[in-house]
């Protein structure tokens, strides 16, 4: 996959991580916010977040929108919980959850917490569904009439 660069950032349940570094949100498309990334008018580098500059060459990036769909490309679950601050445990505590990069058809790779029901359901190669938000971007397994759209 030439070209991509992946960033993440920090704890993905906290809102504290809506912070001035949290990753852009481009204007909602129907139901689900978008995500914001920049692509390098030179060399055509994607990257997530959003970034003024390309990493690679250093030229201008011009803001763009991600497809909000991809393949689920490595995961790993987050079994202990984060330091605090910033993470900020829910109400119920902490509960292990799924993280992982899902591979968008923009040849960029999008950290995300994935929103699955149960951690033996996750599949290396699974069709999501990425949304933007405070924070990390969330996945959810792609429903069938989502493929369709």
């Amino acid at each position: 996959m030439a070209g991509a660069l992946i960033r993440m950032a920090t704890d993905p349940r906290s809102q504290a991580a809506a912070g001035p570094r949290a990753a852009p949100v481009l204007k909602a498309t129907g139901h689900r916010p978008v995500l914001q990334g920049a692509r390098c008018s030179g060399c055509s580098v994607t990257v997530y977040p959003a970034d003024d500059a390309c990493p690679r060459c250093g030229g201008p990036a011009d803001p763009v929108a991600l497809q909000g769909t991809g393949t689920l490309w490595t995961w790993t679950v987050q079994r202990y919980e984060p330091k605090s601050p910033p993470y900020e445990p829910p109400p119920g505590g902490f509960e292990p959850f799924a993280l992982g990069y899902v591979e968008l058809a923009d040849d960029v790779r999008v950290a995300a917490v994935l929103d699955v029901d149960d951690l033996d359901d996750v599949r290396i190669g699974m069709a999501l569904s990425v949304t933007a938000g405070p924070g990390v971007p969330r996945a959810r397994p792609t429903t069938l009439s989502e493929e369709g759209s």
